[in-house]
Parts: structure tokens; sequence; C-alpha cells
């Protein structure tokens, strides 16, 4: 009897990451539900996700938002800055 294996082509779905990411910073202005409506605007995410991201950011004072192109972090992190918010736009890990 002989059996036949197939190969899977792992690019079907290709993740959706890159390179860079988006860092916010705790501050005492933002309101919880102001960063939590911003982070859903800028990345797309949910309301949950951004819960977790915006929770992360008050208790350990930063948090890592998005993960993209450079281009896509930069559009994302202008949107998270216009309500004060300070972002940074950095590769997520250095070679």
């Amino acid at each position: 009897m002989s059996s036949t294996i197939e190969q899977l082509d792992l690019n079907l779905n290709p993740v959706k990451t890159g390179r860079w990411m988006v860092v916010i910073h705790n501050n005492d202005y933002n309101s919880i539900d102001q960063v939590v409506s911003i982070l859903m605007k800028a990345t797309a995410c949910t309301l949950e996700e951004a819960a977790i991201e915006t929770w992360e950011a008050h208790h350990y004072g930063k948090a890592n938002v998005h993960f993209s192109s450079k281009d896509e972090c930069e559009s994302a992190a202008r949107v998270i800055n216009s309500i004060g918010v300070v972002t940074d736009v950095c590769p997520e890990w250095n070679d």
C-alpha cells in the first residue's frame, strides 16, 4: 500500500507582519477610553486587543501595539500621536 504525502504551501496565508513596530508610552493626560479608541482607529485592532495593549502601557509604561512595514507603522503612529500619546516606531528586532 502506498501513501501520498502532500506538501503544504505555507504562502497561502502569509503572516502580515514586517520588521517594524509601534510602541506607545503611558502618560497622565489621556484616559484609558481615549487610548483604546485611538488604537482601534490607528491599527484596526479589536476592542479586546486595544484594551490589553492600553492596560500594558498603563502598568508597564509602554506597550508594543502594531507590527508591519515601516510606512504603515509610521502612519499608525501619526494617528496615535494626534491625541498626544507618545510613540516610537522602531525595528521589531535588531539583526
